[in-house]
């Protein structure tokens, strides 16, 4: 039991400003006119005021602002309290007062007490929800957001007992207003010995649950927006492992723990025509909502110039041509001319065609790909792990440099990791060492994606304040069987021998289904490079989740659909390739171009695909 000790705020007289009156319904700081105390007791109130004012909201964590609140009011204040919040203000929304059943259901987010633990079997467990009866004092508080006191309950012994389990003779609850919103109540209670709180006593505590109460709103503004720059942040991302022919993808992205802000980490997986598929990991400098606005907005870049099928270096100059006029419309300049922020990224650009086993990379200031070789040992020997030797280029953003880019080989069973800093750098770890973790933890290439995904992220700083993003792709190409290749003179016999050889192949795959559909429409392209294009033409057939078409030839104007009239005789050729095929497009290849299409396996085909007689029918409406 605490021994006695003079807090009341009634038996000073408190500081000026701090005196009340009793109207029935409790105190309010405002409602007391000024009055002398005594030095020693208004030294006691303005220290904990200032105390209040000096200690709270210092970060931007509800449950924290709680705790520091208490901390300042026992045993200064009282013995004992307790803070409950709505759950909609735990989660970032406007709270909801309760029906007439009671009030809405609170969390007890902080315990303090300095006479007990509070383990009585009546207290309401720490970070359990609970409701106040619709008659009790507590909801009451809430509903009228003033100040009530607690009557206590004698015992058999006529002993004050409350719900802490606690002898106490004098308990308040306290709204906990900001503006017009009551977020949650805290219970302020003096034990058995204490002086008992009075009207200048709830004004005090009052002023002091409304300054808790102003933090508490701040942090809860914060973190919603927050949450909705994770939402932001995670819907840009790819859902789940992407696929990708002639690859084996996993990835992972983890915020960083200990931050509170979200961070612009990304990574990306974008399917290229003719199975190719590229890679992308970028990283813009800087926290916060605006950080992951940027991300989004090269994310979107990326993905529109990869659709264009550049070169990576190419990719990269058209992004930091975005990165820096983005920069100049979104930052004004100082006095002294100089940008108030700088708008800058760092990224790895790869794109690996499974057909060649060719893998191309460049880099804008971002860390090295790791490379894992095919396990060439027996036994427990590691496969060899190296960094991929790419020029590193500046950031995005900064200007001034080419990029460039490399070429190479990789093997059937390679495997290739894009990271970003977070994953091998932190406060507790230097580059160097986290980077030789992270090589040694890649170093069984045997291991399924997801077990080295999960081995990686088990071997790194948890409490990491950057956010870490993890992309592993697993090389096994297209097998020989699953490529069709031939070249075709420019003449126009080459058509029907381009109908033959597409209808050879499906046969061989086993996809009968497809042949008519196939035929109508490398019969129009090889039609169309003829007529429109130049050189040799070359047919090439490429069989993974589905089925891809490419008529390669010279020229280098890209074909275009337009709209025929009723009455034209042609060019409806590619609203036919646009009809029957699931997607279809060109691209530029080193000597030309390249005209292409998809159509879907049958086995994963909708069962409302389009049937190739009607399409041409409805395609030439005068027949």
């Amino acid at each position: 039991m605490a021994k006695t000790v003079c807090r009341s705020a009634d038996s000073c007289k408190t500081a000026p400003g701090l005196v009340s009156r009793d109207d029935g319904e409790g105190a309010a700081l405002s409602d007391i006119p000024a009055d002398a105390g005594k030095p020693d007791d208004v030294r006691r109130a303005l220290a904990l005021l200032n105390a209040a004012g000096a200690r709270m909201g210092n970060s931007l964590d509800l449950e924290r602002t709680a705790r520091e609140l208490l901390d300042i009011a026992v045993p200064q204040f009282c013995d004992l309290a307790s803070v409950d919040l709505y759950e909609e203000v735990l989660a970032g929304d406007d709270p909801h007062q309760g029906s007439g059943e009671g009030s809405a259901p609170l969390r007890r987010v902080a315990f303090a007490s300095a006479v007990g633990d509070g383990s009585d079997p009546d207290t309401v467990p720490l970070g359990s929800t609970h409701r106040y009866a619709f008659e009790s004092p507590c909801a009451a508080a809430l509903r009228t957001a003033r100040v009530k006191s607690v009557h206590p309950v004698e015992n058999r012994d006529g002993e004050s007992v409350s719900a802490f389990g606690i002898v106490v003779h004098s308990t308040l609850a306290v709204p906990m207003i900001a503006g017009e919103r009551v977020l949650g109540l805290v219970q302020f209670s003096r034990a058995k010995g204490s002086e008992r709180f009075g009207d200048r006593d709830a004004a005090l505590a009052a002023e002091l649950a409304a300054r808790a109460a102003v933090c508490i709103d701040n942090a809860r503004l914060y973190r919603r927006e927050h949450e909705r720059a994770l939402i932001l942040q995670r819907s840009l991302l790819p859902p789940g492992n992407p696929e990708a022919a002639g690859l084996d993808i996993a990835c992972r992205y983890r915020p960083g723990a200990a931050a509170t802000e979200v961070g612009g980490d990304w990574f990306d997986v974008i399917g290229l025509p003719g199975h190719r598929t590229a890679l992308v990991v970028g990283d813009v400098m800087g926290r916060g909502l605006r950080a992951a606005v940027a991300m989004g907005e090269l994310r979107t870049a990326v993905r529109t110039l990869a659709l264009l099928d550049l070169e990576p270096a190419e990719v990269l100059e058209a992004l930091d041509e975005i990165a820096r006029g983005l920069g100049d419309t979104r930052y004004s300049r100082r006095e002294d001319g100089d940008l108030a922020e700088v708008y800058l990224a760092t990224c790895v650009y790869a794109v690996y065609d499974p057909v060649s086993r060719r893998c191309t990379i460049a880099n804008a200031g971002h860390l090295p790909p790791v490379l894992v070789e095919p396990g060439r040992a027996l036994g427990d020997v590691p496969a060899p792990v190296l960094l991929a030797d790419v020029p590193k280029g500046v950031p995005l953003g900064v200007g001034g440099e080419p990029f460039e880019q490399i070429e190479i080989q990789l093997p059937d069973g390679a495997l290739l990791a894009l990271y970003t800093d977070g994953l091998v750098e932190s406060r507790h770890q230097s580059l160097d060492v986290g980077l030789e973790t992270f090589r040694s933890t890649l170093g069984d290439s045997n291991r399924p994606l997801e077990e080295v995904c999960d081995r990686v992220f088990a071997g790194i700083d948890a409490d990491g304040e950057d956010d870490m993003a993890l992309l592993l792709a697993r090389v096994h190409g297209l097998p020989g069987s699953a490529v069709g290749d031939w070249r075709l003179p420019a003449e126009p016999r080459s058509v029907a021998r381009a109908r033959e050889l597409a209808r050879a192949q499906l046969a061989e795959w086993d996809l009968g289904a497809l042949t008519d559909t196939t035929e109508l429409l490398v019969s129009e392209l090889v039609t169309n490079a003829l007529r429109h294009g130049a050189g040799t033409i070359r047919l090439r057939l490429l069989l993974d989740h589905c089925l891809v078409c490419e008529v390669w030839d010279s020229g280098q104007v890209q074909p275009r659909r337009r709209r025929a009239q009723d009455t034209d005789e042609g060019g409806r050729g590619l609203q036919l390739v646009e009809l029957l095929s699931a997607r279809w497009g060109s691209r530029r290849t080193p000597a030309g171009k390249a005209v292409w299409f998809e159509l879907k396996q049958p086995k994963t085909a909708s069962s409302r695909e389009v049937d190739p007689v009607q399409a041409l029918l409805d395609a030439y409406p005068a027949l």
